[in-house]
């Protein structure tokens, strides 16, 4: 028997429009998506589109549309930050009171010096800078020293790049768990990124090998939540280490967007049994909008809107469809870093009321709120369901 599912696709980095706070952050201006279409004279996305996309924000290419085959409204976070593991907790209902640590003038030494010595390696960099700048930069020492390269950004993020040819991946993972263990409290960091590449100096590639170690979250989320009351919760993506895999029941690893959408696609041909599939979209984010590249960020959302549309033949009658993002990482600004957007929500499905317009949510929490409604689980206190809103 088709039992009720619902596929929860971030677009990582997709952001919005700039929030009325985004001052603060430093990023007036920033609409990834509206800014990203003026840079590349349009984009084309008619799955999207015909859903209400072009309602939400104004998108050169994806105009308004009077009948869309889709609710749509936008989220604003709730939560003081812009980053990853901010936006997908605040989703799962845990809207954090204070940000997480940054790092804008590298690492305290003390700390450095605890952790070289704890991984028996040198250290190059600590310092904020672009990833693949800080390769190029620092690569050739790397590999004449065996030092690792650790960096951080505007976001609270440990990284450690290395060659696998020098710090095989998965001793580059160990060493991370090490960093993990050590940046709590005093010295908290979000997240710790392993990030392997490979090639020669001058031509070096990051892989798609790159691994996230998170802080657990520090009070129940919705997955918890879903977890304890027999609910099947899946994770695509980098979902299993934003949440330090808690609360899920099966999780697959993914390195790219089309990996993450076949394997979407794959549940919902072949899996009809009641579930929540959460899953991560990374390639808009760690790709281009980091590397301020529009026109890649355009074609990335191109071919997502593709699959976002074989995904919408597949949904059984119970089904739904939520598209959203964790932040924005507007590709056409100066900054390399996420930007304090609000966030595109679009929701399809056989029960859902064709052009129902959820205005803007107060935060992103309102999800946890829906899905609780959705698959009928009573007690879960946290955000302002828009279930009753959306359906037909």
């Amino acid at each position: 028997m088709t039992r009720k599912r619902v596929f929860l696709i971030v677009l990582d980095g997709v952001g919005a429009g700039e929030m009325p706070d985004a001052g603060r952050f430093g990023d007036e201006g920033s609409n990834t998506l509206g800014n990203t279409a003026r840079a590349v004279g349009g984009l084309s996305l008619p799955v999207m589109g015909g859903w209400g996309l072009g309602n939400i924000t104004g998108i050169m290419g994806v105009p308004p549309v009077e009948g869309p085959a889709a609710a749509f409204g936008r989220m604003a976070e709730a939560s003081p930050g812009k980053d990853t593991t901010t936006g997908h907790w605040e989703m799962m209902g845990l809207v954090l009171e204070k940000p997480f640590p940054v790092y804008p003038h590298g690492f305290p030494p003390g700390l450095i010096k605890r952790f070289s010595e704890a991984v028996n390696r040198g250290v190059l960099g600590n310092k904020p800078a672009s990833g693949t700048q800080i390769i190029e930069e620092l690569g050739p020492e790397h590999m004449r020293t065996g030092a690792l390269i650790v960096y951080t950004s505007a976001d609270s993020v440990f990284q450690v790049a290395a060659h696998e040819e020098v710090v095989p991946p998965e001793e580059l993972y160990d060493i991370c768990r090490t960093a993990r263990e050590m940046l709590v409290g005093e010295d908290m960091v979000a997240r710790v990124i392993a990030r392997p590449f490979t090639g020669k100096p001058g031509a070096f590639r990051r892989t798609e090998r790159r691994k996230d170690f998170s802080l657990a979250p520090p009070d129940e989320t919705l997955l918890d939540f879903f977890s304890g009351r027999g609910i099947k919760t899946v994770g695509v993506g980098k979902i299993k280490d934003i949440f330090a895999g808690r609360g899920l029941a099966e999780s697959y690893h993914t390195g790219n967007n089309r990996k993450t959408m076949e394997t979407v696609l794959k549940i919902a041909r072949e899996d009809h049994s009641e579930a929540l599939i959460f899953a991560n979209c990374v390639d808009f984010d760690s790709l281009y909008g980091h590397r301020n590249d529009p026109r890649g960020f355009a074609a990335a959302l191109e071919e997502a809107d593709r699959s976002l549309g074989e995904l919408s033949g597949l949904l059984g009658k119970e089904d739904l469809l939520i598209v959203t993002a964790d932040h924005g990482c507007d590709p056409t600004t100066p900054s390399t870093d996420h930007s304090r957007e609000y966030v595109p929500l679009l929701v399809t499905g056989e029960m859902v009321a064709k052009g129902r317009n959820l205005g803007t949510r107060k935060s992103f929490a309102d999800l946890s709120a829906t899905l609780a409604q959705v698959f009928s689980c009573d007690g879960w206190e946290k955000g302002e369901s828009f279930y009753t809103d959306l359906k037909k």
